[in-house]
């Protein structure tokens, strides 16, 4: 590996100056941070901006050590009118909002000094060195902004409640999934047995259709069901344990960091400092417990909100099946007219009992969403009727 030293002049420069530029982002980092501090009227919120400035002034001595190293000249703070825009910015718009752009800041720094990293894998073990330590301490800065930042932009609010509901433990486990299961598999047969008895109603014949149609929908659904739901359930667990896997290297690269972040994570959440320090220290003692609380902490990961990946798949396929047979079951009995009456009847009062049901699992009124069920298996059996008997009349 040759040193740096020994670079051509023109790359030695572009170092150099690549340096020059890491020491300015940190600084102008440090100052934004205190003056977010020094308008901030919460204590707890003020002292974690001021440890992220402490954080930023430090990476700025290490480029400044760094560059002495060299033989440059100590950098030079001289304010930009960028730099004063931003702080500008930063008064008017408010810690939050200022947060938000920050954090966007700190990726990008994060992607540099990746980009440096490659390149002084070649030249320069030391300063690759740096640049690892410091893009693992620039990535908790991003998380500890993430959550110091709660008024999110509406895209990133979906993106965060999308990830936060992912790993949510579903209310009542294989009871969600059976009630959601008899949901879609009636929803979709009564749509199925609608269209084809509106199809067929005036031919010789037409139970038979209807049957034929109707079982190979509930066989489809059932069977697309179950291993949706197996298949999920599995992914998931997947996706945790590759995400332990990941948290577990980094609190084996570097567990001090881990534990200052948990530290902060634990004063976001109203405890004091001395407080969080403390209890990260505790969990510091045990790595697995450590491990674990990461997990949970950063991505809400539980190992105990998974489903068992075979129960969810049996319970979300045959309830799925025993929907999707209750609109079918008056056309084993009667033909024309009356079954299709029958098949309404029975499937709209089972609309109506799966509604109910869901309130299991949620907080609405039984009755509201009993009767919201049944208006929606109405409008769709008229549209799926109304589809299958223009079809019929065309042919």
């Amino acid at each position: 590996m040759a040193g740096p030293s020994a670079l051509p002049p023109a790359d030695r420069r572009r170092l150099l100056a690549s340096l020059r530029e890491n020491w300015r982002a940190e600084i102008e980092g440090a100052r934004l941070y205190r003056e977010l501090a020094r308008h901030e009227r919460d204590a707890k919120r003020q002292a974690i901006l001021e440890r992220l400035a402490e954080g930023e002034e430090k990476h700025a001595a290490r480029w400044a050590k760094k560059l002495a190293d060299l033989g440059a000249a100590p950098p030079v703070w001289q304010s930009s009118l960028g730099h004063r825009l931003r702080l500008w910015l930063a008064r008017v718009m408010g810690t939050e909002a200022t947060l938000r752009r920050q954090e966007a800041q700190e990726e990008r720094d994060i992607a540099r000094y990746q980009a440096q990293q490659d390149e002084a894998a070649r030249t320069d073990g030391e300063l690759h060195q740096i640049l690892d330590e410091i893009q693992r301490e620039e990535r908790v800065h991003t998380r500890v902004i993430s959550r110091l930042a709660p008024a999110i932009g509406p895209q990133n609010a979906l993106d965060l409640m999308l990830r936060r509901e992912r790993w949510h433990s579903r209310g009542g486990g294989w009871i969600a999934d059976a009630i959601y299961g008899v949901n879609d598999g009636l929803g979709a047969v009564f749509g199925i047995v609608s269209g084809v008895a509106g199809a067929t109603l005036d031919q010789t014949g037409s139970s038979h259709y209807v049957l034929v149609a109707g079982l190979a929908g509930m066989l489809a659904s059932a069977l697309s069901m179950g291993s949706g739901a197996y298949l999920a359930a599995k992914s998931q667990r997947e996706v945790y344990e590759a995400e332990l896997h990941r948290e577990k290297q980094e609190v084996e690269e570097d567990p001090a960091e881990e534990q200052e972040e948990m530290a902060l994570f634990y004063q976001l959440q109203g405890f004091t400092e001395a407080e969080s320090r403390q209890m990260a220290g505790r969990l510091a003692e045990q790595p697995e417990q450590l491990l674990k609380t990461m997990a949970q902490v950063e991505l809400g990961l539980s190992e105990q909100h998974f489903p068992n990946p075979w129960v969810s798949s049996a319970s979300a396929a045959l309830s799925t099946a025993v929907g999707a047979f209750i609109p079918i079951v008056p056309f084993f009995f009667m033909q024309g007219v009356p079954a299709l009456v029958a098949a309404a009847v029975v499937s709209l009062l089972a609309h109506f009992a799966v509604g109910a049901a869901k309130t299991l699992v949620t907080v609405r009124r039984w009755w509201a969403s009993g009767l919201e069920m049944t208006v929606v298996g109405a409008v769709e059996a008229v549209i799926t009727y109304a589809l299958g008997w223009l079809f019929g009349a065309s042919v």
